[in-house]
């Protein structure tokens, strides 16, 4: 009786398998941009972009992500940087790139009912002047022509968004290893009303974000720009691409950054259901039962019963494999192997979010998440 349950579990397993394959097949082909387009002699009649970093105690990351803006070769070209309160020596450092073109902001005080990133988009957004604006993290670094190939490809598409979700160009360390399962959930689940989304940096048409009133309405939400993304999706209107290459978005962030951000953002997508979480812990514990069935035949010898889930591992492995490929430049094949650690690392990270939201204790970079949220209900 144990083994046939099993079997109609190993079966299950192989259901899912087959979904996420089609899934990544759609993935691979929509969200990937296979040709330049854009030329040099394009640039001059491409319209103005203005490439908005918001930043709070960023000192540690600030040089590079400006320098490798300034190097664009995209003539229209405006960068606003705004510091928002920061503790350390930001501000500092913004201004020192006054004389490369970067304009100073500082961020004014956090009204009430606004998350502290979302109040400063909406002061870059007021601040701007580009026909697009290029919302950019600071941890993510772009190459000379990225702006003009992602200019060029909303345009080619009839795009009002486009986000990007960046490539890791580093590799063997633990901030790429061990990087959470978000845009990997991200890509499996994109659809219309949800659409995939990367807060790193999108791009977006500013006179089309302002007809929907900015960031304003979303002024509490943990992931605006998800938002602003599905509006976008109703019209046909956005696009959302895996850098490569070709396009030039990177990024290098903390194992903890990543964490932390996974478990701010995770209970909320979960709709706050605790029901519906439950059943996404209990989901991801069942893609972990060919690992617990191979460490259970360890002691209890091996069967047919081993063998199936070895094989159904193997799967897994090679299936975020193929997604990993597409978003890592460097050991790609060895973190794939680490697929069942990263499987129960995302395990945790529901429970400590679901955790985190029930005793109101989620920050964003120092500023409490849940009682904002608490104080509008």
């Amino acid at each position: 009786m144990i083994e046939l349950t099993l079997y109609v579990l190993y079966g299950l397993l192989t259901i899912i398998s087959i979904v996420f394959v089609f899934r990544l097949m759609f993935a691979f082909k929509h969200f990937t941009m296979k040709t330049n387009a854009s030329v040099p002699s394009m640039l001059k009649d491409l319209p103005s972009v203005t490439v908005c970093v918001p930043a709070r105690n960023e000192k540690d990351a600030m040089t590079q992500c400006l320098e490798r803006v300034i190097a664009s070769r995209y003539p229209k070209l405006e960068i606003i940087v705004l510091d928002d309160s920061s503790a350390d020596n930001t501000s500092i450092l913004i201004k020192s790139f006054a004389r490369a073109g970067v304009r100073f902001v500082e961020g004014s005080n956090l009204p009430a009912g606004w998350l502290g990133k979302n109040h400063a988009l909406q002061e870059l957004l007021e601040e701007s002047s580009g026909t697009y604006i290029l919302y950019l993290d600071v941890d993510t670094h772009i190459e000379p022509d990225t702006i003009g190939e992602l200019v060029a490809y909303a345009q080619s598409e009839k795009a009002d968004m486009v986000s990007v979700l960046p490539r890791r160009e580093d590799g063997w360390r633990t901030s790429v290893l061990f990087s959470p399962l978000r845009y990997f959930w991200t890509m499996l689940l994109h659809r219309t009303s949800r659409p995939a989304v990367a807060s790193s940096a999108w791009l977006v048409n500013r006179r089309s974000l302002e007809e929907f009133g900015g960031i304003e309405p979303y002024k509490d939400d943990v992931q605006p720009e998800a938002r602003i993304a599905a509006l976008f999706s109703t019209r046909n209107a956005y696009r959302f691409i895996v850098s490569t290459p070709l396009i030039g978005v990177s990024y290098e962030k903390k194992w903890q950054s990543q964490i932390d951000t996974s478990i701010r953002l995770i209970f909320p997508l979960l709709g706050k259901n605790i029901g519906l979480s439950i059943l996404a812990i209990l989901f991801l514990a069942l893609l972990q039962a060919p690992l617990i069935a191979l460490v259970a035949g360890l002691f209890d010898g091996w069967t047919l019963v081993q063998s199936v889930a070895l094989w159904q591992l193997c799967l897994f492995v090679a299936l975020y494999g193929m997604y990993l490929g597409s978003v890592w430049r460097k050991a790609w094949w060895f973190g794939a192997l680490l697929w069942p650690v990263v499987l129960t690392q995302e395990i945790i990270i529901v429970i400590i979010s679901i955790i985190r939201y029930q005793r109101r204790t989620v920050t964003w970079k120092g500023r409490s998440v849940t009682s904002l949220q608490e104080a509008k209900n």
